[in-house]
């Protein structure tokens, strides 16, 4: 568990507050004893990471594009968000 103090909490929220989002308990010290702990919200979907390779293997496989093929769907995109 990390440790910060009242002034680190109102000094560098923003660094105090990413440990948080990253899954960290921290506990808050003032005056030199235990305050309080800040723990991150239960969510379902926590620490689930997307495997962007995977996703990509298991769509296209071992299929290597031309470039005419991605100048085509790139040229696709473009016309689909116009109309």
């Amino acid at each position: 568990m990390k440790t910060a103090t009242v002034a680190d909490l109102r000094n560098h929220f923003r660094r105090i507050s990413a440990w948080i989002e990253d899954g960290e308990p921290v506990a808050i010290i003032k005056r030199g004893k235990l305050f309080a702990r800040l723990v991150p919200a239960a969510t379902k979907d926590r620490g689930k990471k997307v495997d962007f390779r995977a996703q990509r293997k298991l769509i296209w496989g071992r299929r290597v594009f031309s470039l005419k093929e991605v100048e085509a769907l790139n040229q696709t995109e473009v016309e689909g968000e116009e109309g």
